[in-house]
């Protein structure tokens, strides 16, 4: 037999006055008096069989039951009030705001967005880069940040499954036919990314490439300033798979050497782990998930 469910301004009632312990606080919220809170709660509590809040002295304590029920209380309102807001109210137009490390879009992400708008013309989304940081996370509904793929607080699902080797300019070497890897590199400035734990020291070590410090490295901590630099001509950047595909295609970058390394990081989609997705993000979060399993049949083809 289903067990019945407790009204739904009972519930609002618990959760308010959990939130602020304090009965007329959550009154003033909710625009009902202090004595009409404390008898939902009553009522609540009567139903459940058990209490919820320890009325103290001078305000309120949840009890064991209260502490384990509030978060879901919490979360189903929440929830509830963003989807009814989503469909019916102003927030059916609300925008996605999706902070993005700036190589993935510049280079992955931005060809395929005409697809994802012209399948979701009614979506929309704000782009913001990791760079600003002053930015908080709850202001951001998804997120794709590269690393192993474990953060607190988020759920993390893979992008792309990369290949790690070295890229220049064409006219860097000439013909490459002519150089050793290790003649190359000793011989032309290495171009650093801050913040990647497989950067060129992890690539050279795991290589086993006999590799002799010029002392020309420059430090970049973005990945697409390294790669820009490379198509100039000024040394070399440890290219990623996902990254630097299109540039070598189009003749931009080559990547002279055979000598390649499979990584573990990657580009992830990270999105809170008890936070309520709208309807735009959870569209925008399958569709990019889709696109990256055909990227990854298209590479493996």
């Amino acid at each position: 037999m289903k067990k019945r469910l407790p009204p739904l301004n009972w519930l609002r009632s618990f959760e308010a006055s959990a939130r602020h312990l304090n009965f007329t606080q959550a009154a003033n919220e909710l625009n009902l008096t202090q004595a009409a809170i404390s008898q939902q709660v009553k009522s609540l509590e009567s139903q459940l069989g058990t209490t919820l809040f320890k009325r103290l002295p001078r305000g309120l304590a949840l009890t064991d039951a209260g502490l384990a029920y509030m978060p879901a209380i919490h979360d189903s309102i929440e929830r509830l009030t963003a989807v009814t807001d989503e469909l019916f109210g102003q927030g059916q137009s609300r925008q996605v705001t999706i902070r993005v490390s700036l190589v993935f879009f510049t280079t992955w992400l931005a060809p395929k967005l005409p697809l994802f708008y012209e399948q979701h013309p009614d979506v929309k989304i704000r782009f913001t880069s990791n760079i600003w940081q002053e930015e908080k996370q709850k202001d951001t509904d998804l997120g794709i940040r590269y690393g192993q793929g474990v953060w607190p607080d988020v759920k993390a699902e893979r992008l792309t499954w990369d290949e790690l080797f070295p890229v220049c300019s064409p006219a860097l070497l000439g013909d490459c036919s002519q150089v050793t890897l290790e003649e190359a590199l000793s011989n032309h400035t290495l171009l650093h990314v801050l913040g990647y734990k497989e950067g060129w020291g992890y690539w050279l070590n795991q290589t086993s490439t006999d590799y002799s410090d010029n002392g020309k490295g420059i430090q970049f901590d973005t990945l697409i300033s390294a790669l820009e630099m490379a198509k100039l001509g000024q040394g070399f950047a440890l290219g990623r798979t996902s990254v630097v595909k299109d540039m070598i295609e189009n003749g931009a970058l080559v990547a002279p050497f055979e000598t390649r390394l499979e990584t573990s990081e990657a580009f992830f989609l990270t999105y809170p782990t008890h936070q309520y997705l709208s309807p735009g993000a959870e569209i925008f979060k399958q569709w990019i998930l889709d696109e990256s399993q055909k990227q990854k049949a298209q590479d493996l083809s």
